[in-house]
C-alpha cells in the first residue's frame, strides 16, 4: 500500500475564526439571487458538512440549527425546513467523521452524497407537508452538484492549515 505525499502532510490546528468565516461565506453564496436553474449547490450544507466531518467536537447540530434558520429566513421557505435538514446532516456527518477521514477526498465525496440526498429529501418532505407542489426530479440535481464540490472545497478550506508556521530547511514537513 503506497501512501501519497499529500496524506503524509501534518495539518496545523484549525482556527475557529476561519471556520466561522467559511460558514458565513457559504451562507452569503446561498443568498445570492439565482435563476431557477436546477442543480445549484447548497453551499451552506456543504460547508457545514465539511466542518462537521473535520471538527465534530466544535461544529455540530447547534450550528446546523442556527444556519438552517438563517437559510430559512433568507430564502423565505417554510420555517424549520433547512434547520431540520441541517441538524440531521450535522448529526450524520459528525457520526461518520472518523470513518470518512480515512478515505481520500474523492471517496469522501461519494460517501457524502447520500447525506446530501437525505438533506434534500427532508427539505422536500417539509415543503410537501406545508402544501407546496413537487418541484420535479431535477430538484435532486443539487445533491450531485454539492457532492461534486466536495473535492475542491476540501482543498480550499484546508489551505490555511497546510501552511507551515515557520520554514525549516532541515525538516521535510
Amino acid at each position: 500500500m503506497q501512501i501519497t505525499n499529500h496524506s503524509r502532510r501534518i495539518l496545523l490546528p484549525v482556527r475557529m475564526s476561519w471556520v466561522r468565516f467559511t460558514l458565513l461565506i457559504a451562507l452569503t453564496l446561498d443568498f445570492i439571487p439565482q435563476p431557477p436553474f436546477p442543480g445549484v449547490p447548497d453551499f451552506t450544507a456543504l460547508a457545514l458538512a465539511f466542518w462537521c466531518v473535520r471538527e465534530p467536537l466544535r461544529i455540530g447540530m447547534g450550528a446546523g440549527f442556527v444556519f438552517g434558520l438563517l437559510v430559512d429566513i433568507g430564502h423565505g421557505s417554510a420555517m424549520g425546513q433547512h434547520a431540520l435538514a441541517y441538524v440531521l446532516l450535522a448529526y450524520a456527518a459528525a457520526g461518520a467523521s472518523r470513518r470518512l477521514l480515512w478515505f481520500p477526498p474523492a471517496a469522501q465525496a461519494l460517501q457524502m452524497a447520500p447525506l446530501f440526498l437525505m438533506t434534500q429529501v427532508v427539505m422536500l418532505i417539509v415543503r410537501l407537508l406545508a402544501g407546496a407542489d413537487f418541484p420535479g426530479w431535477a430538484y435532486f440535481l443539487t445533491t450531485v452538484s454539492t457532492s461534486l464540490l466536495w473535492l475542491p472545497i476540501h482543498f480550499l478550506l484546508l489551505l490555511p492549515q497546510m501552511q507551515p508556521e515557520e520554514r525549516d530547511e532541515n525538516r521535510p514537513l
